[in-house]
Formats: structure tokens, C-alpha cells, sequence
């Protein structure tokens, strides 16, 4: 096996055992990828970079998504796990897709504010924007529950786990682009991914992702808050302004 193939597949090896009252302990072990760890790494990386608004989040954000890929899409790698989340592998594609366009627009309003301010200045959605992601999500989730459900799993799951994938799936493409966008929604649309995430994660033993998400939830709150503050300050400071031009 060559050095490229044994990064690729090294693993940490959790021995555990369970005892049950009245009944002898069970014993056994839990595998978790390195690329895991790594990938989720990368992507709350990403996260603190997208909260401080700057550019290096994405590309940062797109290591971490191919990473990932690779884990959820277990099928074809022979993960541990013995599951495949094509929900949670699909999201990832679509995120590095997401990623180059943020990418790319966050380093263009960047060079307009100049190099060392944050790319962007965050704002609420308008209503029409917000009708919009918002029909785009529900409509999302009720074809692709469908369509992953046709696909199938690899394993017998249970009809909710493709509506909960479906969620996951598109709740992410919407927060992602409203990353992109620079709309404070972004923040609250996470929440709701990671409402249903952790305990999908948890139930497939993808306990580093499910630990990150449970993480995420703290930043996230953190990170609405922040951009929340910037984008009342910059209202402020555009409604004070004819004021002041006028004194």
C-alpha cells in the first residue's frame, strides 16, 4: 500500500464497552476516518473565516468539502461507517460549486472596499429574496426526498432518513448562497440544517461531523449576532449621513 493510499485510509480505533443491567458487557470498536477529522477541521475554519468576512474562507471551506465527500459518500471509498449519506455527499459537490462563486465575488467587492477591509457588508434579505430561498427550500426538499428515495440508500433506511437528508441537503445550498449573497438569513438557515443534522449524523455514526455540527450551532449563533451588529451599524451610518451632509 502505497503512503498516498495509507493517509487516505488511516483511521483512529475507539475500543468501548457497554454494560447493560443484569447481562455480561459488550465489547467492541468504533473507527472514525482521519479525513473526518481533518475535513471538518477545514470546514469550521471556513466557518470563522465566512464570520469575519473574509475571502480565504472559501477556499479554505473547499478543501474541506472534497474531503468530506469522500467520507460521506462511503459506497465507493468502504468507509467504516458502512453507510452512505448521498444527501450529505451530494451537499458537498454543490458546496465547492457555491464555494468558487463566493469565492470569486468576495474577492471582487473586496478589491472595490480595498485590500484590508472585510469583503462584504451584511444585510437581511429583501422580501422578495427571502420568497424566493424559501420556496426554492421547500420545493427542494420535496423532489429530492424523491429522488434520493428512488436512489436508495445502499441499505434499508427508513422513509424519514431521505426527508431528513433532503433538508440537509438543500438548507445547505440555500445557506451557502446566501453566504455568497452576504444576507444575515444565511446564519438562521444553518440552524435549521443543524437542527436536523446532528441527529442524523449521530443515528449513521458520523460522530465527528455530528460532534462540528453540534459546534457550529455555537458559532452560528455567535456569527448571526456579529453580522447582525455590522449590518445595524452600516444603516445607521447610511441614515445618519444626509444629516450630517446637511449640518
Amino acid at each position: 500500500m502505497s503512503l498516498l493510499h495509507h493517509l487516505f485510509d488511516a483511521q483512529i480505533v475507539f475500543d468501548y464497552g457497554i454494560h447493560w443491567f443484569e447481562t455480561e458487557p459488550v465489547y467492541g470498536k468504533q473507527s472514525i476516518l482521519w479525513r473526518e477529522v481533518i475535513g471538518n477541521v477545514f470546514g469550521f475554519a471556513s466557518a470563522v473565516g465566512g464570520l469575519r468576512r473574509r475571502v480565504w474562507a472559501w477556499p479554505v471551506g473547499i478543501i474541506g468539502n472534497a474531503l468530506l465527500f469522500t467520507v460521506f459518500f462511503g459506497v465507493a471509498f468502504s468507509n467504516p461507517q458502512g453507510e452512505t449519506l448521498f444527501g450529505q455527499a451530494a451537499r458537498q459537490v454543490f458546496f465547492i460549486i457555491t464555494s468558487v462563486y463566493g469565492w470569486w465575488r468576495w474577492q471582487q467587492l473586496r478589491r472595490e472596499r480595498g485590500q484590508d477591509a472585510s469583503a462584504i457588508t451584511p444585510r437581511w434579505a429583501t422580501m422578495q429574496e427571502r420568497a424566493a430561498y424559501l420556496a426554492v427550500w421547500v420545493g427542494g426538499v420535496l423532489i429530492c426526498q424523491w429522488v434520493f428515495a428512488s436512489i436508495g440508500a445502499g441499505w434499508p433506511a427508513p422513509r424519514w432518513y431521505y426527508w431528513a437528508d433532503a433538508w440537509i441537503f438543500v438548507g445547505s445550498m440555500v445557506a451557502t448562497y446566501a453566504m455568497a449573497r452576504g444576507w444575515n438569513d444565511f446564519w438562521l438557515a444553518w440552524i435549521g440544517v443543524d437542527l436536523v443534522g446532528v441527529p442524523l449524523l449521530v443515528h449513521s455514526k458520523f460522530y465527528p461531523s455530528a460532534v462540528l455540527y453540534v459546534v457550529y450551532s455555537a458559532l452560528v449563533i455567535y456569527g448571526f449576532v456579529v453580522w447582525l451588529r455590522v449590518s445595524r451599524s452600516h444603516d445607521a451610518a447610511e441614515s445618519a449621513e444626509p444629516a450630517g451632509a446637511l449640518s
